[in-house]
């Protein structure tokens, strides 16, 4: 009988199991971005990266894109990402097309020391975290 209830045991716990893990390097951190695409942020203090627990923010200075977000292989998987659709021209507009296709790219993630670096799609982002944990 004891053996009997082992697998209803365990499809019970199977509801118990908590969601994967979050990178304990990206949950709940603030970035900046240092460099899009080889060139410096039209808009510095405006230009960042943010990850809560499982939503995901950003913003080049112009409109602001957000979703979930999670990794999977070594790669940042964003989405369904929703954005605000203000009129931008120029080269803030063009950093923001970059950076739009870099998170929905599932772009791989690289340390640089404590930077990180986002590489998919033809676009690359360098970023430096924020606040005072960095270290």
């Amino acid at each position: 009988m004891r053996f009997a209830l082992l697998p209803i045991a365990a499809i019970a716990c199977a509801a118990c199991v908590p969601r994967a893990a979050v990178p304990e390097r990206l949950a709940g951190s603030q970035w900046r971005f240092v460099t899009i695409d080889g060139d410096s942020p039209v808009d510095p203090g405006r230009s960042t990266l943010t990850f809560a627990d499982d939503r995901m923010s950003a913003s080049v200075g112009c409109n602001a894109i957000g979703g979930e977000w999670r990794v999977e292989q070594g790669r940042l998987i964003a989405g369904p990402l929703a954005g605000t659709r203000m009129f931008c021209e120029g080269d803030v507009w063009e950093q923001e097309q970059a950076i739009s296709a870099l998170l929905v790219a599932a772009p791989v993630i690289e340390w640089r020391g404590e930077d990180l670096v986002l590489r998919s799609s033809g676009h690359e982002a360098q970023l430096e975290r924020l606040g005072a944990d960095a270290s």
